[in-house]
């Protein structure tokens, strides 16, 4: 590790020998000799380093009086730095480097300038969209009071958008000048990300000259998605970073941490429906399509009163499931957690349910959220190439709100009877209708006679059987693999 620069800087009221190479910035104060001569130890006992990978931004400080906006007495070079918390939170901090001389400090700045430039995932352009109706309206908060100052600082341009209806971001996504951003950035909950998410890969279709219509194998989304939390839930922003933090987002964008992450297809007959992460048909679908209707309601209230009316009015879809099974090597498996893995001759053999079934999951992410610390899917990886099936088949309510119960804890929330796990890489989904004297209960569905789906948080309605299927690492997150994170704490046990 060469030394690119030696020099004196005061930093906290002393002085000190400061050496800056490629991939460290060290300094240890200067202090008198000893009588004894031996000054050696003391110094290297008080030798403190920075890593230049966990440096964001350098700036030249300079006194200014007010009003004034250029120029100043310069006092010396500012580094900042991303900081590990507790908790994956993640901080900035300031060192100051103060020295008068301006040619000694132009020298450093121009070095230290470079040698951040050298970092490739770092983005120097972003295109910013801003929900500002998610939960309690905070997003635009948010993101001009904790966010823009961090972009601000590390030199990123942003053209932000403030949405003000369902599907703006989408329309601009489909006509904006993409290439001229280093990434995209959603402020918002888990809907909004689902919708530029969508947005963002149907565009790299579309540049790439694919039919719309139905994709079979889609193409990988040209930029990074940066997830900024302003919802409710936050799963992805949970799955991302361990935590709902948006400094901790925003520091992860800045320093351009970058996740590859599988994406499913929804399709019906050859159509497509949309992309997405995590899919839930049932009970989970069941309760947005309730909290939708009541869109009036505050948020927490509105999507607490959907849960405690699906659950009293619980009934069990009747459908038929196909998947096909991914094979995975015996000894990657956990007995404990008590997943059903199927080990086939054929990688083409599907396998069929048919039954009553209160909730089907199906998830290409373990969907962490402060409500179940363990992940909705705990079992599958945000790019292993793997979706997790989890159908929980009929039972009493009492049972089923023990399985409820268990993904608020660290124990197994799978370990019932009534609950099935298998690692797939397609699903179909097929619904019945119902005949004779329950069909009354088919009015219950929509007018359309269509079924809810919930995906990513966002409502989707389909009346017909729903293909689904998984494309390893389709698009690449700003965020960490969870697997590297501190195990996240309990924090909400709302049943």
């Amino acid at each position: 590790d060469e030394p690119l620069l030696r020099g004196i800087f005061e930093i906290g009221k002393r002085s000190c020998d400061v050496v800056l190479s490629a991939r460290r910035l060290r300094w240890s104060p200067i202090l008198p000799e000893s009588p004894t001569g031996d000054s050696s130890v003391a110094l290297q006992a008080q030798e403190e380093i920075i890593e230049m990978k966990d440096v964001f931004s350098v700036k030249l400080k300079r006194r200014r009086f007010a009003g004034q906006q250029k120029g100043g007495t310069l006092l010396g070079i500012t580094i900042f730095k991303c900081l590990n918390k507790e908790e994956n939170k993640l901080t900035d901090c300031a060192i100051h480097l103060n020295n008068l001389s301006e040619d000694h400090c132009q020298l450093w700045f121009r070095h230290l300038k470079e040698i951040l430039n050298g970092f490739q995932n770092r983005p120097k352009s972003l295109k910013v969209f801003v929900n500002p109706s998610s939960h309690k309206r905070e997003a635009t908060n948010i993101y001009y009071e904790k966010v823009a100052p961090l972009f601000k600082l590390a030199d990123i341009k942003t053209d932000v958008t403030v949405t003000e209806y369902e599907g703006h971001a989408l329309s601009v996504l489909k006509e904006c000048e993409l290439q001229a951003f280093d990434g995209v950035v959603c402020v918002g909950g888990d809907g909004s990300v689902s919708e530029v998410a969508h947005g963002l890969l149907l565009r790299a279709q579309i540049d790439a000259g694919k039919d719309t219509e139905y994709v079979s194998k889609p193409v990988r989304a040209p930029v990074p998605l940066g997830v900024i939390p302003a919802g409710t839930t936050n799963i992805l922003a949970h799955t991302l970073y361990g935590i709902k933090h948006a400094v901790t987002a925003a520091l992860h964008i800045v320093m351009g941490h970058i996740q590859a992450v599988d994406v499913c297809t929804f399709s019906t007959g050859r159509r497509l429906l949309r992309f997405g992460f995590s899919a839930m048909f049932g009970f989970g679908a069941r309760t947005l399509a309730l909290a939708e209707r009541h869109r009036w309601m505050p948020s927490s209230q509105r999507k607490d009163f959907a849960f405690i009316k699906t659950l009293a009015d619980l009934r069990p879809e009747e459908c038929e499931l196909s998947f096909l099974p991914l094979q995975i090597p015996q000894e990657d498996t956990d007995e404990k957690d008590r997943i059903t893995l199927l080990y086939l001759g054929s990688k083409d053999q599907w396998q069929k349910i048919q039954g009553h079934f209160l909730n089907v999951s199906i998830m290409a992410i373990p969907c962490l959220c402060s409500m179940a610390p363990r992940g909705l899917a705990p079992n599958t990886r945000l790019n292993n190439g793997s979706m997790a099936l989890i159908v929980v088949q009929n039972t009493s309510r009492t049972e089923f709100i023990k399985h409820l119960k268990r993904y608020t804890t660290a124990k197994n929330q799978f370990n019932f009877p009534f609950v099935e796990t298998y690692t797939v890489q397609e699903v179909k989904v097929q619904p019945r209708l119902k005949s004779g004297p329950d069909a009354k209960e088919n009015a219950c569905l929509n007018a359309e006679g269509n079924y809810p789906w919930n995906i990513d948080g966002d409502l989707m309605k389909e009346a017909s059987e729903v293909h689904v299927r998984v494309h390893p690492q389709l698009i690449d997150l700003y965020g960490v693999n969870t697997d590297d994170l501190e195990s996240s704490q309990v924090t909400c046990n709302c049943i």
